[in-house]
């Protein structure tokens, strides 16, 4: 029997209906792809476009705009947190300017308040370069054109301002410094003429928009020449170039301030905003030399320099109690107004520079040596042959004479180069002992050191040590040949026997003002003792025979009522140029009243080639004519007194 299934009988797989058959007959294969119908025929009708999707467009634009976000995000933190310092500095330097305020030089005046030297109002013209540029003018050539017009005006070069106005990286150049108001006024007036044309024909350019002026102060010497050598001169730069205005810088020139202000344009905002630190002017500096004085010994030494066609002369003027200097004249001179005219061989102080052999005048150190040491007295005997061998030399005065018998008195006065070096030969018991004696009073005068003014440019003048002289310099630096000075150091020679024996530093400052009115005196100079007094005094009555006595070589330097002690020099002059001599120095020093001395007076000129050259004859006028005045002057009365006549020779 047969059992029925409960289950279903599997179902019979229907195969799917056959493809057609590709062209060309073949049919596919098992699992090959159906193959695409055929398109149906295409309508005869208009065309469909279909839009695509914007979302990927608008996803990129905002990516875009995301990247831009992000790099101004970015920026704005660096420039607001990290780099914030930086950009506040650099706007505030383009925003504000700081300018320096110059401090009112101070002046200086003689020892009577006269004005020597002041101040006056000035502009210095500025210019901002950035607006010379072409973004600012329009043209090219703006500083070119701008210096074509300021040249003759400011008296500068063109191409040098065009220079400056094309100077980049800043907004402020210098055109000229120290210019008197006049000037700024015709530049004012200029630019007020290209404005008003600017603004009447748009095409015109008012190249001079950017042409400044800050106020100034300007050196002016009020009695020209007068002083210069002392004076000296202030530089482009404000600053000292010479004499006082440079030894004193500091005390004169004051301390400058400085304001910082906002601009624009290159000009004030005044609601802006400004810190100020105030200038300090400079002190006033009172000299110790007196006006009329000075003026007196520069006219004298100028016109006696012109007459004897020199190359220069000096003239020194000293209370010999004080040590004050009362006149320091230089011939030629210059103008401290005008360097531009001035001749550089006379800029400076020659009284002070020159180093030159003094000739006789230092006779009278020899002479104090002698009377200090007791080896002779104004009456001692001394024979002076025509001629004297010494060393290598056979040794003369400046005239041919019969033997002479003179007083050590007679030597000074008569200025025998002979009797010098036999008496100056007692200083010792041998020649190196005597020269050893001599050296160490030239010191304690003065000789070979500087004098104590401290001026820019002193020459202490050439005094070697007595074991380094040569064989010749130990005869003839008695007479003042071998050695050599200054003018200052040749009068305070002098000053020092008038002083009674002793030296005071010569002065040219009495003291300074400062801004706030108080008077601070100079400290008080250095005081030696260098000869006793009564040698003093002694070679005060010997010094009175050179001017009294008929026989003495400085009788032209004699003034009625006063009695004057004085010495002639003439010395063989070391041309500067070829070292060896050529010409003279001619010279005279001494003081008045003899027996109670005020004044000293020093003139010396260099190489006399019309006339004579002698001192007693070109210089003695002028020290008489110097001394006169400045005694009538300061007021000195004559003592009364009659002078005491020593002997000049003696009979054998």
């Amino acid at each position: 029997m047969t059992e029925v299934s409960d289950r279903e009988p599997p179902r019979r797989r229907v195969p799917p209906p056959a493809r057609p058959a590709r062209p060309g007959g073949r049919r596919p294969g098992p699992g090959a792809r159906p193959a695409r119908r055929p398109a149906p025929p295409r309508s005869q009708g208009p065309r469909v476009i279909r839009l695509g999707s914007p979302r990927p467009r608008l996803r990129l634009v905002g990516v875009a705009l995301t990247l831009v976000l992000v790099a101004f995000v970015v920026r704005l933190l660096q420039v607001q947190a990290v780099d914030a310092g930086e950009y506040t500095a650099k706007a505030e330097k383009n925003r504000y300017l700081s300018r320096t305020l110059a401090a009112e030089r101070g002046g200086i005046t003689d020892r009577n308040g006269v004005d020597l030297a002041i101040s006056v109002d000035a502009n210095d013209i500025t210019a901002d370069p950035t607006l010379f540029t072409r973004g600012a003018t329009k043209i090219d050539d703006a500083p070119e054109q701008a210096a074509a017009l300021l040249g003759p005006i400011l008296d500068k070069d063109p191409d040098e301002l065009a220079r400056k106005l094309r100077t980049k990286d800043t907004r402020y150049v210098v055109l000229a410094r120290r210019q008197i108001p006049q000037v700024w006024t015709q530049i004012k007036d200029l630019k007020s003429t290209l404005a008003d044309k600017a603004g009447e024909d748009r095409t015109a350019v008012n190249v001079l928009a950017g042409v400044l002026q800050e106020p100034s102060s300007k050196r002016v010497y009020p009695n020209g020449d007068l002083g210069a050598g002392i004076l000296g001169w202030v530089n482009a730069d404000g600053k000292g170039g010479g004499g006082v205005e440079q030894q004193l810088q500091g005390r004169l020139a004051g301390k400058d301030g400085e304001i910082r202000y906002a601009q624009s344009g290159g000009r004030h905002v005044p609601t802006a905003g400004s810190t100020e630190k105030p200038a300090v002017a400079g002190s006033q500096v009172e000299l110790t030399i007196d006006r009329d004085i000075q003026w007196a010994a520069q006219n004298a030494i100028t016109e006696q320099v012109k007459e004897s066609r020199a190359d220069r002369g000096y003239v020194i003027v000293q209370d010999n109690r004080t040590g004050e200097i009362l006149a320091m004249a230089n011939a030629p001179g210059f103008d401290p107004n005008d360097l531009s005219a001035a001749d550089s061989a006379a800029l400076g102080n020659a009284a002070l520079q020159d180093a030159y052999e003094p000739g006789s005048t230092a006779k009278v150190m020899s002479m104090a040596a002698v009377l200090e040491e007791n080896a002779a007295t104004p009456a001692t005997h001394v024979t002076v042959p025509n001629r004297l061998h010494r060393g290598d030399r056979l040794f003369r005065d400046d005239i041919d004479h019969p033997t002479w018998y003179l007083t050590l008195n007679g030597v000074l006065a008569k200025s025998s180069n002979i009797g010098t070096i036999l008496a100056t030969g007692q200083l010792g018991t041998t020649q190196k002992e005597a020269n050893r004696v001599l050296h160490s009073y030239l010191r304690k005068f003065g000789i070979g050191g500087y004098t104590g003014l401290g001026f820019p440019g002193e020459t202490k003048g050439i005094l070697a040590p007595a074991d380094e002289w040569s064989t010749s310099q130990q005869y003839t630096i008695p007479f003042g040949q071998g050695v050599s000075v200054n003018a200052m150091q040749a009068a305070s020679v002098y000053s020092t026997i008038a002083n009674g024996g002793v030296r005071v530093e010569p002065t040219l400052v009495r003291g300074t003002k400062g801004p706030d009115g108080r008077f601070t005196p100079a400290a008080e100079p250095k005081e030696t003792r260098v000869v006793s007094e009564k040698t003093a005094k002694t070679l005060a009555r010997m010094l009175e025979s050179v001017v009294d006595d008929e026989e003495g070589t400085g009788t032209k330097a004699r003034i009625p009522g006063y009695r004057v002690a004085g010495k002639t020099g003439t010395a063989n002059r070391v041309d500067p140029a070829t070292g060896r001599y050529r010409g003279y120095t001619s010279s005279f020093a001494g003081f008045a009243p003899a027996d109670n001395p005020r004044v000293t007076v020093y003139c010396a000129i260099q190489n006399a080639t019309k006339g004579s050259y002698f001192g007693g004859q070109i210089c003695g006028p002028v020290y008489k004519e110097v001394l006169e005045f400045a005694l009538k002057t300061l007021q000195v009365p004559p003592t009364g007194t009659s002078s005491a006549r020593l002997p000049v020779t003696f009979t054998p």
